[in-house]
């Protein structure tokens, strides 16, 4: 009995997280992204965590608010969502890649009942959606 309690707390805390991924083709020729910039995000450093994913895999990625620049083959959208218990966090979040208005790539990280017990629900934006990121683009290297 006293082994059952722990491992039926390891896996209600695991199962908090829920993160599905459609990857990008490793063969498309994407070197450059922008993104949409979305003004009811609040979480201040997403825009910034997801550049930086793009850029360690060797993708160059800007920032436009309203019209993408001619140059732009690939579009970025996210959302990003917060909740609190006791303080802001990051509960919910998905970014698409959309070339010419078709769907190339997309993510989705949630916390499953807003992250419940599981303390990590308080990490930061980084340490949430780097992993996303790298699963997002695998098939890219910088």
């Amino acid at each position: 009995m006293k082994r059952i309690f722990p491992a039926v707390a390891v896996l209600m805390l695991a199962a908090c997280t829920s993160v599905k991924v459609k990857p990008v083709d490793g063969h498309t020729a994407m070197n450059h992204v922008c993104i949409r910039n979305n003004p009811a995000v609040k979480v201040d450093d997403f825009v910034m965590v997801m550049q930086d994913g793009f850029q360690r895999h060797g993708i160059a990625a800007e920032v436009f608010l309203n019209d993408p620049p001619p140059s732009c083959e690939y579009i970025v959208d996210y959302t990003a969502l917060r909740s609190w218990d006791f303080k802001p966090y990051l509960s919910h979040a998905e970014i698409r890649i959309t070339q010419h208005g078709r769907l190339v790539a997309s993510a989705t990280y949630h916390l499953n009942g807003k992250g419940g017990f599981d303390m990590g629900k308080w990490r930061g934006t980084k340490a949430k959606i780097d992993p996303v990121m790298d699963e997002l683009l695998a098939g890219f290297h910088s």
